[in-house]
């Protein structure tokens, strides 16, 4: 019997994630982990970077249009300030709809 749990860290679940992802099972993993409203928080957080880093909207307006907190947005900003220039493009890149 395990006494310590089998995923302890942030990397091994990013592993795991990118593992299902290549086997094509990334849609089940990740609707068995998350639940309805977490994944609706994700949604909010992905639009919430993408309408940051594009700088058109003010927190406000980002705000407004995703129906979240400003102190939601503020999070996500100061998040963001914590990146370089060229993670801040990357994740950019990677946040363009495809």
């Amino acid at each position: 019997m395990a006494t310590q749990p089998e995923y302890t860290d942030w990397q091994q679940i990013l592993d795991l994630i990118k593992t299902s992802s290549e086997s094509d099972q990334h849609e089940m993993l990740l609707t068995m982990l998350l639940t309805p409203d977490e994944r609706e928080s994700l949604i909010a957080r992905v639009n919430i970077c993408r309408e940051l880093l594009k700088g058109e909207l003010s927190q406000r307006q980002i705000s407004q249009m995703l129906g979240v907190g400003v102190a939601t947005i503020t999070r996500g900003s100061n998040e963001l300030k914590s990146k370089s220039e060229a993670e801040k493009a990357e994740i950019s890149a990677l946040l363009e709809p495809k």
